[in-house]
């Protein structure tokens, strides 16, 4: 077992909503500024924050989450990318005890026990004065095995407000964040902007150093025991190498910094591209995240690219997409019309003002369907404002066990060697190595 020292603290919230994410961010901008190298995490499957927490930090946030990852996974990944560290910050998820389907299962709470991480709470005060006390109590004594170390109470009104709260105090209180202080991040249906769309997070560390005691937060930080790690498994790759091209820009911007290092370790160089600017680089498979095509669907119609990468499918170039990918490898996307996409899959697509699918997804490439990516399982989580209609013969290479997929828990619609899937999926070391042996396959034959 490895055992790592670093201090380490888990920045959870009593419900969505209450401020964590700026709180958060704005923590790690303040103890960025004193000159601490900073690293970032974030509970649960989001893309969004650990943008802000990268450029905030200066370094890649990473996920930490249970249910996809396993728990060794998360010990594994928090050991690996605190390397060189001073201090983890954690973002929590949701309230601190809300897992799936009601448990505690992949909660900020299951996370903060595997890390042994004390835990900072974030209080909404607002309309409130001696009852966040109730609050405070029942979060202190629900779990026994959570340490909360600290309050940070936001959205305090006046001088008169903090006063009032801090008659009593049953939990040391380390911070008291006033309200409407910071500039307002934009959100949109998929959750808060990109970083690269806004540097609002980042600017919340004048008002963490201004209203937090920094000082008895590190201290607290400090306070974590050393922290049993399982040693890092190695991902064998093949004699040969390839290159994946990964679409990577305001369109397509959602990837696991795990999944890419996962790809590297098993014998593929990343190359990044944009299909809406880029004419298609030297590759030998493809793999299109998720992200925003349907805000930037003119550009993706008229660029170059999508002809590109369907002559490459139809030669049989691996091709994985992924949500956003999955959009932009069907025929049409229809929003306010339709507008033609890489029409690699046959199926068209048609966003709504609904959400159609949000969960954890778990199931199995469905073997010879599966082509390249065999029967290896697949975990993963859904969030989409689309659905897609497919051809009648449409074929499905992954079977869920849990979750809404394509259709009738049906994912990854496939077509020769390319396979799309609204599953954002947490890469399995099988499912990286299959794709490079089809990358490598390609490579061979074309």
């Amino acid at each position: 077992m490895e055992t790592v020292t670093l201090p380490r603290i888990v920045i959870a919230g009593t419900n969505s909503g209450c401020g964590k994410t700026s709180i958060a961010s704005g923590l790690m901008a303040a103890l960025t500024e004193r000159g601490l190298r900073v690293q970032p995490f974030k509970t649960g499957p989001d893309f969004i924050d650990p943008t802000h927490h990268s450029v905030t930090c200066g370094r890649t946030s990473r996920n930490l989450d249970p249910f996809m990852m396993g728990e060794s996974g998360v010990l594994g990944t928090f050991a690996s990318a605190s390397a060189g560290a001073d201090i983890a910050v954690i973002e929590g998820a949701m309230g601190l005890f809300d897992g799936i389907n009601g448990t505690d299962f992949s909660s900020t709470a299951h996370v903060a026990r595997l890390l042994q991480a004390p835990v900072l709470l974030v209080v909404d005060a607002r309309a409130a004065a001696r009852s966040v006390h109730a609050v405070v109590c029942g979060f202190q004594t629900f779990d026994s095995r959570i340490r909360i170390a600290g309050i940070l109470f936001n959205r305090i009104a006046s001088v008169k407000h903090r006063e009032m709260i801090a008659t009593e105090e049953f939990v040391p209180a380390l911070g008291w964040i006033p309200r409407q202080q910071g500039p307002e991040v934009r959100s949109r249906h998929l959750g808060l902007v990109m970083a690269h769309e806004s540097d609002g997070m980042k600017s919340y560390g004048p008002v963490v150093r201004e209203s937090c005691d920094l000082d008895r937060i590190l201290d607290v930080a400090r306070s974590a025991p050393p922290l049993a790690v399982p040693p890092a498994g190695k991902t064998p790759g093949g004699d040969e190498r390839v290159v994946i091209g990964v679409a990577r820009d305001n369109a397509f911007c959602f990837y696991y910094q795990d999944n890419l290092d996962r790809l590297a370790r098993a014998g593929a160089e990343i190359r990044f591209f944009s299909p809406m600017e880029d004419t298609l680089p030297e590759v030998d498979a493809l793999y299109l995240g998720g992200g925003y095509p349907e805000l930037y669907a003119q550009n993706l119609e008229d660029s170059r690219c999508r002809h590109a990468i369907h002559d490459l499918a139809d030669k049989g170039m691996p091709v994985y997409g992924e949500c956003g990918g999955l959009m932009y490898l069907c025929g049409s996307v229809s929003i306010d019309r339709e507008y033609r996409m890489a029409g690699v899959l046959p199926a068209r697509v048609e966003m709504t003002k609904k959400i159609q699918a949000l969960g954890y997804v778990k199931g199995n490439f469905t073997g010879r369907q599966g082509g390249w990516a065999g029967s290896a399982s697949i975990r993963g989580h859904e969030f989409h404002y689309s659905r897609a209609e497919c051809d009648p013969d449409a074929r499905f290479a992954i079977r869920l066990t849990q979750g809404k997929g394509i259709q009738g828990g049906n994912d990854g619609l496939t077509e020769q060697n390319a396979l799309g899937a609204y599953t954002h999926a947490y890469f399995s070391d099988a499912f990286c190595r299959r794709f490079v042996a089809a990358a490598a396959a390609f490579r061979r034959n074309r």
